[in-house]
């Protein structure tokens, strides 16, 4: 492990240059342990995924040669597939925007749900038309195989069909430095930009690159950039600079600016105590993996040897083994009275192989929740069993999904409201929990609230069987309304004050239809 330095502080909103050199050396010396471990698992899982990415992942696309069996690549597929479907599923409605306790019973609830239903339509409209699904995918290839997975949430030109443009980053470009109430802090992104790119990129650049004669502009090649984003009362400061200088800028600096939310969303597997980098399930099947595709090797090579064959022959002076070829319709020489090539009996045969492989590739798809992740639908499954298979993958992804919740959906939905609401698309909506809350309605957080709503209408039937006395108890109007919210229906569908609007309708205040 490299001697790690200590960092500098850059708590203020005006770091000099040579600090976040510093804290950009200091993030690259804390990721070095890990890298080694990540170019395995994209070794096996994603064999071509480091291609490209400098000589930190370059082997790992060089092991597709040494690649045997895909287990782990086709599990990690799935996994991501999985995931995408279960948190934030395409063309489908995966949160909803919900009036907060705050104003719960209030006279104007009613309204601020059907305004927060239209937000949500404008904001789900605008993930559509985006390349969320895609990019989104991506992000999850990289979360399944190394455990962390870092995704660009940028604000799309003027005319676009979608306010939103998202860019999955690879990890190979990712630095994180420290860790403030169990999110990453500070973010760094370390790319290579030929000097046109930059250019077009970074307009302060300009200057710097035009300054240069055009033998040195030649001899650059590439430049180094570093991207650094962290959080300072209740913003995010953003800059970017040279990795080293140019001679014709001192400093280096390229941009500088402040976000309501940070661009860069990085969102974790799991993590152990007092580390910044997640762990991911291919981690965790690594073991398996190696052996895996060892067993297939062996089988290869054993298949080989049954195939061609190994021969004895006599050294008579005739035969010579160099010009021998096995091929259907070869006529080899022998002396009259010599054996010539004798087939060399094998000791034993590898039959176990296949015993051992099934369990080992049983145990991948285990791991990685290929055979727990299955469509829960399906025409010989019966109602019992849908409900519970639910209850199982809520189980399974519950803690994954309460980290993914807090480091990924809602900076998503909170950096998505800063856009529209810049933009002037949307009002003053913020989200924060009391007046304005959101309730997550991707599959597996449905599956949750359906397990809530089975309990209480379990409790809502016991009741009525106690008798009148017991289910005066119950409040029918606030239970329908809860099984509303629960269920995830459109808020104009729920009354929230009934008597108010049976007195209203006597009135002729609001029309019948």
């Amino acid at each position: 492990m490299a001697t790690q330095s200590a960092p500098r502080d850059i708590s203020a909103a005006e770091p000099s240059v040579a600090q976040l050199r510093a804290v950009a050396r200091h993030a690259s010396e804390r990721r070095a342990p890990w890298e080694r471990l990540w170019r395995e698992c994209y070794a096996y899982a994603m064999p071509l995924r480091g291609h490209g990415l400098g000589p930190e992942f370059d082997p790992a696309s060089r092991a597709v040669e040494r690649m045997y069996d895909a287990t782990a690549a086709d599990a990690a597929e799935q996994l991501a597939a999985s995931l995408l479907a279960h948190l934030t599923p395409p063309w489908s409605r995966w949160f909803a925007l919900r009036p907060g306790p705050a104003v719960i019973g209030d006279a104007e609830a009613g309204a601020l749900a059907e305004h927060l239903d239209e937000v949500t339509e404008q904001v789900q409209g605008h993930f559509h038309r985006s390349n969320f699904a895609v990019e989104m995918h991506q992000c999850f290839l990289d979360l399944a195989t190394v455990g962390t997975a870092a995704l660009t949430f940028q604000e799309a030109p003027t005319g676009s069909p979608s306010a939103f443009r998202f860019a999955a980053v690879p990890m190979a470009e990712m630095f994180l430095d420290d860790e403030q109430l169990g999110a990453p802090g500070r973010v760094l992104r370390r790319t290579r930009l030929a000097p046109s790119a930059l250019r077009a990129l970074f307009p302060a650049a300009g200057p710097m690159v035009d300054a240069l004669a055009p033998a040195e502009l030649e001899g650059l090649g590439t430049l180094g950039v570093v991207e650094c984003v962290w959080p300072l009362g209740g913003q995010f400061v953003y800059r970017a600079f040279l990795e080293q200088p140019l001679a014709a800028s001192a400093d280096g600096w390229l941009a500088s600016g402040t976000f309501d939310q940070s661009p860069f969303i990085v969102f974790r597997w799991l993590k152990g105590a007092g580390e910044t980098y997640g762990r991911s399930p291919v981690m965790t099947a690594l073991p398996d993996i190696r052996t895996a595709n060892k067993v297939v090797e062996l089988v290869l090579k054993n298949a080989s040897i049954a195939v061609t064959g190994i021969w004895l022959a006599d050294d008579d002076g005739v035969l010579n083994p160099a010009n021998i070829r096995l091929t259907p319709g070869s006529i080899i020489p022998k002396a009259p009275g010599s054996a010539g090539l004798t087939p060399l009996q094998a000791p034993g045969r590898f039959d176990v192989s296949e015993l051992v492989l099934s369990d080992l590739r049983a145990r991948i798809r285990h791991t990685l929740l290929v055979d727990r992740l299955a469509p829960l639908d399906g025409p010989r499954m019966t109602a019992t069993e849908v409900v519970e298979r639910a209850a199982e993958t809520a189980r399974l992804l519950g803690a994954v999904f309460g980290r993914l919740q807090g480091e990924l959906l809602t900076p998503l939905l909170m950096r998505a409201l800063a856009i529209l609401r810049r933009r002037g698309v949307i009002g003053e909506v913020r989200l924060d929990g009391r007046v304005v809350d959101v309730r997550w309605q991707a599959p597996l957080a449905r599956a949750q609230a359906r397990e809530d709503v089975r309990d209480t209408m379990l409790w809502l039937d016991q009741v009525q069987r106690l008798g009148p006395q017991a289910a005066g108890v119950v409040n029918v109007a606030a239970a329908a309304r809860w099984l509303g919210r629960t269920l995830g229906v459109p808020g104009e569908l729920i009354v929230d004050d009934p008597l108010a609007t049976v007195t209203a309708l006597l009135d002729g205040t609001i029309d019948a239809r």
